[in-house]
């Protein structure tokens, strides 16, 4: 399997990937969440959403940059939480991921080199092999790991998008500037 991926780059070669990127696009489950789903006595479901991820989104944003969610499962949690977070475009229910993400290239005009995706299982895949910045959290599924060109040291829904923004921004000559938001 190691042939079919070329995910051996080197800190420099992730950085230059990260300078170019102007979107990110998060799976849900398993990313911006620990995988685990909670189901209540009714029937009703919960997640639980790392506020440090939320924190880098919010700094993402500033930074003049956008987010999308492409997530294979449907569910009213992830809509309020994009909501509360700005991300504009919020794609569910998705059995085909990669066509949700081409759609998006064509609604934002962007193309794969300016698009980082992080995921954390088979169905991210598709959507790593194309995008210019392809991340995997710490604990995803080996095949998945092996897609990334960066593997997170943080576990999917403990920071792990917060980790990748934070190196994107960094590659970009930003994270200082946001971080001199907070010293002012």
């Amino acid at each position: 399997m190691n042939e079919i991926f070329d995910n051996n780059l080197s800190e420099e070669d992730i950085r230059l990937r990260a300078e170019n990127i102007k979107m990110i696009v998060m799976d849900v489950d398993g990313t911006l969440t620990d995988g685990k789903i909670f189901v209540g006595n009714e029937g009703e479901l919960m997640k639980a959403f790392d506020v440090k991820d939320g924190q880098g989104i919010v700094l993402w944003h500033k930074s003049r940059r956008e987010s999308a969610i492409i997530t294979g499962r449907s569910s009213r949690i992830a809509g309020v939480r994009a909501k509360d977070l700005g991300i504009k475009y919020v794609y569910q229910g998705c059995a085909d991921k990669l066509a949700a993400y081409e759609e998006l290239k064509e609604r934002t005009g962007l193309d794969d080199d300016d698009i980082c995706c992080i995921g954390d299982d088979l169905p991210d895949i598709p959507l790593l092999l194309k995008a210019g910045l392809a991340v995997a959290v710490a604990d995803a599924a080996e095949e998945t790991r092996l897609a990334a060109h960066y593997v997170t040291e943080s576990p999917g829904g403990f920071g792990a998008v917060r980790e990748t923004i934070e190196l994107i921004l960094a590659a970009q000559g930003l994270w200082e500037e946001r971080l001199a938001d907070f010293y002012r």
